[in-house]
Order: structure tokens, then C-alpha cells, then sequence
């Protein structure tokens, strides 16, 4: 099944940027610059704004990809702008060297937006020098590979791919922490035959933070008992006083701040949660992926992090897990009840006997709001057919009144706003973003931390969540799934084929959903479409479940889901 890429058959470059008898860009300084001066140049369209927390993150990384690569004179930044006000777009035009299209060229603005398909910021498409688009994957190549990407052709794409996978495959330690600049934390070299934790963190995120707190007293005793154990902290920190911060409350060495070391390790192991422990074993080979659940349950006692250890711990928490009671999972102290939308106190004890589902969510939030209407349809289905089953809305509001707002659309109940039992079970379940979905069964034992995802694939179908139900489910899918295409070319990604692939999470790069289970993939270019979107399916026949909802509200959070800002407390 083949698509042609109509959207790639663009018109020449003064033509896409120009409007009226505008035939100019501008510069910070306010000089006027003729856009057929750009001929011969590989234009970044970059759609931002400047008040939008990714978008402000993004930019320090593009000025530095620009300076790498504006000397040779056939790069050019191109700013299409989503400032409300003239105001901020003016003051975050003059921090940068870039070009843009006016701010007050709205239609000019409007028309790129639609050409190039963007429902989200930041975003970069990149065009070649005949005005052909390269990739609309521009965010992401220039957030992985910086002025690396460049020209962004797919053959340099698939270059660094094989780069890299060439790189897995012969990992070791020297490699991975020396860079063109330096060789030293310590000296790497007396780090090698050691077992190594990376450690990926951000020192103004509370939960890193907590953790780097009992990852002092872990390190210290086990120094006491081997010596030939150390970590290395990989910061991840947004400005170098936090990092400072930090470093200075931690006795191991770290990667500098700003070193690319750091971007390359968090692009390499593909960190999506902080904070995470990644242990190298003694080969210079990945051990474990992350750590870190394991030291906050069992302390000294997960190391050396073998799949032996794993198992006798698995061990340990099944049979922890196997006293547990849905009293001593719900109430804490005087706090034993939950509310319904009028505020009336209904006893933890009134829900013995029933499922539930934690749902960890937030009006702020814009992928919670996506998922809403997908779990307030299955809330309902499951209901009118088991009455045992009930969710519990956790929240991750700011405010009262956001609460209020959020918790009167839902036909659940909820524990109050600021509840203390909200912290004893984000981190019981280690909660790293939202929207999450716990379901603990009538025993307060947990069913599965991936309801969330189940919903979205098989809806009310997947109740009552449990192994032994689930796995026809599954098999199902996974025969329907061997009916599709193994590739296929879609004109949203013309520059690649795409490649079925089993995905545990993406963000499809059409309805901008989540999406799980089954994609169309590109690698190179780390982009996904849901099958639905892919095959043009309708909703009822999509088989990974993505729905298909417009939550009409700008998305300020990265990917399928929100977490809290680094510098949040």
C-alpha cells in the first residue's frame, strides 16, 4: 500500500515564505533580509513559542546546532512563530540569530502550518534546497544527533542508525564516557573492570531529589562491603547552577554540565523517566536498564543486580504484595474514606469486594484530558456490566478549584484534593507522569500499572485486566496485526518506508494520540503512526485502539504525557 507524497511537492523557496508584497524575512535587529537570498540554502522552518515551556527548552539546543553549522553558509533557521503577543515574540527574537517570517503575517503563519501538518510545538520541518522537505522529523534528528544530522538526508540518517547500532552492539565503557574534549570524570580508565551506575538525574526534580538522598546512603554502605562498585552521575539539568546545586551533595564523579556525553547516554539507553540507574556490569555491557524501584524497595540487598538477584527479589515482593489488604493500600491513619462529586464521605470499607483503578490525572494536564472521554466510555461499559468494579481519582492539581472543575466531569469518586495519601501512592506505584492507571483487585493486590495502555488498545474488553483474560485478547491482536502490510510509504513521512513494529508507547505523528501495542514505524527518524491512521481505517477497526478525540487545547506536554517540570517541587 503506497502513498504519493503530495506534500513534498512544494513550490519554490520564495514562494513558500513570501506573502503579498512581502518578498522579505526579518533579523533580530530589525534588517530586512530578500528571501530568494536564501537560494542554495537547506531551510529549518522551526514553529515555536517563546513562552511555551518546550519550546523555550528546545531553543538553547538549536542555537547551538545553528552555530555548528551556519559558518558554511547553506543553513538557515527560519522561525514561524505562535506568539500570542508581538511583545514576547519580539523579546525572544532578540536573543536569537535567526530569521523569521513577521509575527503579524498570520495567513503566512496559518498556510505552513497546514502545508507541513503541524498540530504541535515545538516543531521542525527541513527543507532542502529546492524547497523539498528533508524531514519533518527536524525536532527530533537535531534533539538525538545535533549538527550531527546535518543534511538531514535520509542516507545520513541511516548512517547514524547503523552508527549506532554498530556502537551497541561492541558497548563498552571507554567509549561511552570519553569524549573528542575529554578523558577524565576521574579517569575513565579506573572505572573500567567496575561495576558502573549511570546516574541519569535533574537536581531540581523533587523526585530525584528524594532519591538521590537514599542513593548517598546506598553507596555508602555498599562501599563498605566492595570496591568495585561507583557511580557516575549523567546530569540532565536545564541550567549549570542546579547542576552545581547538586554535584555538590554527591561523592561520586559526574559527566560535566553541557557536555554532549550527557544527550548522547540519554538518547543511547533512551531515558523516559527520571530519576534512572542504569548498571554497566564489569564487561562494559548494559546490566540492568533501571535500577532505581529495585535500591527504594530492597536497599542493599539488590545488589549485584543480577537476573538471579532479580529473581529471589521478585520473590520477596510477590510474597509482600500477597499480604496486603485493600484497607491497608487505601487509608492511612483518620484518612479512610473517599468522596463522590458532592462531597459525600463514602468509607474505604463500603468498597470491599470490588476492583479498582487508580487514576492518576490532572485538569493541567492535556494528555489526561485526551483520555478522559476513552475512560469515563469504558467506566461506563464495565458498570452496567459488573457493578464490583469502581476508580478512584487521584489528583495533580494545583488548586482547589482546578479540582473541582476536573472532578465534576467524572462519574467516579476520588480521594480529597491534597489528600496525604496522594505521595504514599505515587510513590508506592512509582507514578513518574500522568496519565497512569493502576488496578488493584478486591485483596488491595496489584493487577496491572498498565491499565491505562489497555484501555486505549481493547477498551472495556480489557476488564478485569488479569494475565489469564488478557491473553486471548493479545493473541487476537496479534493475528489481526500479521493481516497488515509489513511496510508501507504514507505522504505524512515520504522520505521512508514505515515498518510494522511492536511499540510499548508512541505518540503518533498524525492525530498526535497515544498510541501502544502496534505501530508504523520509521527508526531513523524515531516517528509512528497509529495503524488506523496508517491504513485509514475507521475508529471501530482500529486494531492498536488510539482514539481519535481533539482535546482543542494547546499541548505544552512532551509526547503522551505530562510530568513535572525539573525545577518543580
Amino acid at each position: 500500500m503506497a502513498f504519493v507524497n503530495s506534500r513534498c511537492a512544494l513550490k519554490d523557496i520564495p514562494s513558500l515564505l513570501s506573502s503579498g508584497d512581502r518578498d522579505f524575512l526579518i533579523r533580530r535587529n530589525g534588517n530586512q533580509v530578500q528571501i530568494q537570498d536564501l537560494a542554495g540554502k537547506i531551510i529549518c522552518l522551526y514553529f515555536s513559542d517563546s513562552l511555551d515551556g518546550p519550546c523555550s527548552r528546545f531553543t538553547p539546543v538549536l542555537c547551538e546546532v545553528y552555530e555548528a553549522l551556519s559558518p558554511g553558509g547553506d543553513f538557515e533557521v527560519i522561525i514561524v512563530p505562535s506568539d500570542k503577543t508581538e511583545e514576547s515574540f519580539n523579546k525572544f527574537l532578540s536573543t536569537v540569530p535567526w530569521l523569521t517570517i513577521p509575527s503579524s503575517d498570520e495567513t503566512t503563519v496559518k498556510r505552513l502550518k497546514d502545508m507541513f501538518g503541524v498540530k504541535t510545538i515545538p516543531h521542525i520541518t527541513i527543507l532542502d534546497q529546492m524547497g523539498n522537505v528533508l524531514t519533518r522529523q527536524g525536532l527530533s534528528l537535531i534533539r538525538d544527533y545535533g549538527a550531527d544530522a546535518y543534511p538531514f538526508t535520509a542516507e545520513r540518517i541511516d548512517s547514524l542508525t547503523q552508527e549506532e547500532e554498530v556502537a551497541k552492539e561492541n558497548q563498552s565503557l571507554i567509549p561511552m564516557l570519553v569524549s573528542k574534549s575529554r578523558d577524565y570524570l576521574v579517569p575513565v580508565s579506573e572505572l573500567v573492570g567496575k561495576t558502573i551506575g549511570l546516574y541519569f538525574s535533574v537536581h531540581g526534580h523533587r523526585v530525584s531529589q528524594e532519591f538521590t538522598l537514599k542513593l548517598i546512603d546506598y553507596h555508602a554502605r555498599l562501599q563498605e562491603t566492595v570496591d568495585d562498585f561507583e557511580i557516575v552521575l549523567v546530569p540532565l539539568d536545564n541550567q549549570e547552577e542546579d547542576f552545581r546545586q547538586g554535584f555538590k551533595t554527591i561523592p561520586w564523579p559526574a559527566v560535566p554540565f553541557g557536555d554532549k556525553t550527557c544527550k548522547r547516554l540519554s538518547n543511547y539507553f533512551e531515558i523516559r523517566t527520571l530519576p534512572t540507574l542504569t548498571i554497566i556490569g564489569r564487561d562494559g555491557k548494559t546490566l540492568n536498564q533501571n535500577v532505581a524501584e529495585l535500591i527504594e524497595e530492597h536497599g542493599i540487598e539488590a545488589y549485584p543486580f543480577t537476573t538471579g538477584k532479580l529473581l529471589e527479589l521478585g520473590a520477596v515482593t510477590k510474597a509482600r504484595m500477597a499480604a496486603e489488604t485493600l484497607e491497608s493500600v487505601l487509608t492511612l491513619s483518620e484518612h479512610d474514606f473517599v468522596i463522590n462529586r458532592t462531597g459525600s464521605k463514602i468509607p474505604i470499607s463500603q468498597l470491599a469486594g470490588k476492583n479498582i483503578l487508580l487514576y492518576f490525572s490532572a485538569h493541567w494536564c492535556p494528555p489526561c484530558r485526551a483520555f478522559l472521554p476513552k475512560l469515563t466510555e469504558a467506566y461506563n461499559d464495565i458498570k452496567n456490566k459488573d457493578d464490583t468494579f469502581e476508580i478512584i481519582f487521584i489528583s495533580r492539581d494545583h488548586d482547589q478549584a482546578s479540582f473541582d472543575d476536573y472532578f465534576s466531569t467524572m462519574p467516579w469518586l476520588a480521594f480529597p484534593f491534597g489528600d496525604p495519601r496522594h505521595p504514599f501512592l505515587l510513590k508506592k506505584y512509582r507514578i513518574s507522569g500522568i496519565p497512569s492507571a493502576v488496578v488493584i483487585n478486591p485483596n488491595g493486590q496489584t493487577v496491572t500499572k498498565e491499565a491505562r495502555a489497555l484501555l486505549t488498545i481493547y477498551g472495556a474488553a480489557a476488564y478485569p485486566f488479569t494475565e489469564d483474560h488478557l491473553k486471548p485478547l493479545d493473541e487476537e491482536l496479534e493475528g489481526k496485526a500479521k493481516s497488515w502490510p509489513e511496510k508501507l510509504r504514507h505522504e505524512i513521512h515520504g522520505q521512508h518506508e514505515l515498518v510494522r513494529t511492536r511499540r510499548y508507547a508512541f505518540m503518533c505523528g498524525e492525530c498526535r494520540e497515544a498510541g501502544f501495542r502496534w505501530s508504523f514505524r520509521c527508526k531513523p527518524c524515531n516517528f509512528d503512526l497509529h495503524p488506523s491512521c496508517c491504513l485509514k481505517m475507521d475508529e471501530e477497526a482500529s486494531e492498536n485502539g488510539g482514539t481519535r478525540n481533539d482535546p482543542k487545547q494547546g499541548w505544552t506536554c512532551e509526547g503522551d504525557t505530562c510530568r513535572k517540570a525539573p525545577s518543580s517541587s
